[in-house]
């Protein structure tokens, strides 16, 4: 190389390296501590009712025709915060174990009618012991007032998200 010539460099220079992100353990995340807290909800939902065949959502539907005694698919869906399709399949296997009925609504004949049978009352009764040992097992690491105070947190986080009821987020 000749050494009165300058060496032209084509590369950019080089750029100050960026800030390490900060750390966020994932025992921060709200997301990550509320799809934990279902799992284990749903875990132990399925160890205390098990016997019963009746999945957490199929429990709520059943929970929901007793006390509403009748209501159509779409209510039930936006009651449970689900699609209607999710919600109708859910329906449609507890009709055929005879725990639901399903007739077409005098009203619009597109709308199904759901009740509770009395095969799906006695089963929803003989499980909800059950079902509420699942649900105090939940939180059972909570005093009474940090439980009642967990239950309204997440009650406002949820109305803060109503309009989000039933959406699918993930494309």
């Amino acid at each position: 190389m000749d050494e009165g010539l300058d060496v032209v460099s084509t590369q950019a220079p080089l750029a100050e390296a960026p800030a390490a992100p900060q750390l966020w353990p994932l025992s921060e995340r709200p997301g990550f501590l509320a799809r934990r807290m279902h799992q284990i909800h749903v875990s132990l939902f399925s160890e205390r009712c098990a016997a019963f065949g009746v999945t957490p959502l199929q429990y709520s539907l059943l929970s929901l025709l007793r006390d509403l005694r009748e209501a159509d698919q779409t209510t039930l869906a936006n009651a449970v915060a689900l699609d209607r399709t999710t919600t109708t399949g859910a329906l449609k296997r507890l009709a055929a174990r005879g725990l639901v009925s399903r007739s077409t609504s005098p009203t619009d004949r597109r709308a199904q009618i759901c009740r509770l049978t009395e095969e799906g009352a006695a089963l929803h009764g003989a499980m909800e012991p059950a079902a509420r040992a699942a649900h105090a097992l939940t939180v059972a690491g909570l005093t009474p007032a940090e439980r009642e105070r967990l239950t309204e947190l997440l009650g406002r986080v949820i109305a803060g998200h109503d309009h989000r009821r039933g959406q699918a987020e993930i494309a």
